[in-house]
């Protein structure tokens, strides 16, 4: 049973693990399932966005390394990756969501693989870019979100937002469009690490999955990796 390591950029992608993703994975057939915040710990008190690939990329080779039975993953924001990701530039000149995600993910992959060498198995890392951010989840279903941070009667306006677009993920990541600008001005005491896991606790990944078509599609990969990776330590 391979162990997964989910890298995360902040408190939010860590409780979104451990109360939301954790048992479902588990069930899948992961001996464990835990969240690492990516970059120095001193910082944690500065949680939040990764500053540089580069320190980032080291953090997941330093644990491919010292793991031999595990599997590594992310859980990273397009919207905030640094412009020097590999990727990231190319990512831009796409027109669908689904290509500025593939894109970016296998550039990641190929850039570890690129580190680890020839002989790592490439199955053993499963890299996320949430497109655009993780508050794009949110919207999955904008009854239960407005329910699940108390606020019933934005229920109508989130909704608004969502039929503009035909997934979630499709929200747009600039300064005054992306998920979470639309969220604040919605409700400008939105308090991520608090309402946002909450919210996603009420939306429940059954949502998420059937409206986010690139977070399934990476649920479904890892899913499958503990039968295939049988033969880790």
């Amino acid at each position: 049973m391979p162990r997964l390591l989910i890298h995360v950029e902040g408190q939010t992608e860590e409780t979104f693990d451990q109360n939301v993703l954790r048992d479902h994975l588990v069930q899948a057939g992961y001996g464990s399932v835990s969240a690492r915040l990516v970059g120095n710990p001193r910082l944690r008190g500065r949680r939040g966005g990764i500053r540089s690939w580069q320190s980032t990329r080291n953090d997941i080779l330093r644990h491919l390394k010292q793991d031999a039975g595990a599997v590594a993953s992310t859980l990273l924001d397009y919207y905030g990756m640094p412009h020097d990701s590999p990727g990231r530039g190319d990512a831009q000149e796409k027109r669908s969501t689904s290509e500025k995600a593939q894109c970016v993910g296998t550039a990641l992959l190929e850039d570890v693989c690129r580190e680890l060498g020839e002989r790592f198995d490439p199955r053993r890392f499963v890299p996320l870019v949430m497109m655009h951010e993780f508050e794009a989840l949110l919207f999955s279903d904008p009854d239960r979100f407005a329910h699940g941070i108390g606020k019933g009667e934005l229920a109508r306006e989130i909704q608004a937002i969502r039929r503009e677009f035909e997934s979630p993920e499709d929200i747009n990541d600039s300064t005054e469009t992306a998920p979470s600008k639309r969220i604040f001005r919605l409700f400008p005491e939105y308090e991520k690490p608090l309402f946002g896991v909450i919210a996603a606790i009420e939306i429940g990944l059954h949502s998420m999955r059937l409206q986010c078509p690139h977070f399934n599609t990476w649920l479904e990969r890892l899913e499958a990796l503990p039968t295939e990776c049988s033969y880790l330590p």
